[in-house]
């Protein structure tokens, strides 16, 4: 009997494990991305985003695959050559802004995807992605962004 118990817990120590850091996100079908000018909002699902052009971006040796952002502001009405900043928000409240020539680049993206598969746990439904910029520009956990006119 102890020796099942013994082993009851040991296999209960390696399934509680193997929950860590790289684990990969269920996505829930009610995640939404708001983009956000204003007045203006906009809301984006993951199937949505899936529908617009795709974009591919490495940060720190992971492909992402997701849209440009530069398409998703247009896409949601903006004029990005009319927009002075951009502020990406993440669901804990962590906030990251960018200048309009950040932005314009074509391998920001907001992911949704590695390219080899789902986004993390850590990452969210959605993480922005800019591989020319340092870790804290790329917010994970993505909900909202700002565009600033």
């Amino acid at each position: 009997m102890k020796k099942l118990m013994g082993l009851s817990l040991i296999l209960l120590l390696l399934l509680v494990g193997c929950g860590s850091a790289g684990e990969t996100a269920v996505s829930s079908p009610n995640a939404v991305l708001t983009i956000s000018s204003g007045e203006s909002q906009k809301t984006y699902t993951v199937a949505e985003l899936q529908a617009l052009p795709q974009a591919e971006a490495t940060f720190n040796g992971v492909a992402y695959t997701g849209v440009a952002l530069t398409v998703l502001l247009e896409n949601s009405g903006m004029a990005v050559d009319d927009l002075k900043a951009v502020k990406a928000i993440a669901a804990d409240g962590f906030s990251a802004n960018y200048e309009l020539t950040q932005i314009q680049k074509a391998d920001v993206i907001v992911a949704h995807a590695q390219t080899d598969g789902p986004l993390t746990a850590e990452d969210g439904t959605f993480r922005m992605v800019m591989p020319a910029e340092e870790g804290k520009a790329n917010v994970r956990q993505l909900v909202e962004i700002q565009a600033v006119p």
